[in-house]
């Protein structure tokens, strides 16, 4: 009887150990675990906020507010668009931002297919439509000068009211765009 209830105690303490041991171990980081996050991923950066509407689908959309980053000096800038600025709100288009030496160069993309997808964002700045937020006076010029030289493509990737995105990629541009057949 002493050796079952020696035998049952060193089980229950060897129990309690292991279970103790268990619950202060820490369970793997979720990839929104601030640890995670110190590992650089192609995501970080887009801290540049613009709104602008656009012309999807003949018609007006937006304003959408463009998280962007500038991926490289050219410039070529890149930017996720959302309906609102909600931390959960859905990514619903994607926009490029690509130096006109780049998209002008019919080497590079025929003069056809840019009149028919392509913007001018010099001519979008002009028109008003674009707002750069959370920058000081001297920089959203500074960027507003960038961004003047260059020219967009915007890919929508939710159409407006759906529930899901269906597969249907709409290509977008700036309000006020004559799209050139």
């Amino acid at each position: 009887m002493r050796k079952t209830l020696s035998v049952l105690g060193s089980c229950f303490v060897f129990a309690i150990a292991a279970a103790l041991s268990q619950a202060q171990e820490v369970p793997p980081a979720s990839p929104a675990a601030p640890e995670a996050a110190a590992k650089a991923t192609p995501a970080d950066g887009h801290v540049i906020h613009v709104t602008a509407p656009h012309l999807i689908d003949g018609k007006i959309r937006g304003p959408f507010h463009h998280y962007c980053k500038i991926v490289s000096p050219e410039p070529f800038i890149e930017c996720l668009l959302y309906e609102t600025e909600d931390n959960n709100a859905k990514l619903v288009g994607v926009e490029y931002i690509v130096a006109k030496t780049v998209t002008r160069d019919e080497k590079v993309l025929p003069k056809k297919v840019w009149k028919k997808v392509w913007h001018d964002h010099s001519v979008e700045g002009v028109i008003g439509n674009i707002k750069i937020l959370d920058m000081s006076a001297d920089k959203a010029k500074e960027f507003a000068d960038m961004v003047a030289q260059t020219d967009g493509v915007i890919f929508s990737l939710w159409p407006h009211g759906a529930k899901l995105p269906t597969g249907k990629v709409s290509i977008g541009t700036m309000v006020g765009h004559a799209v050139h057949q």
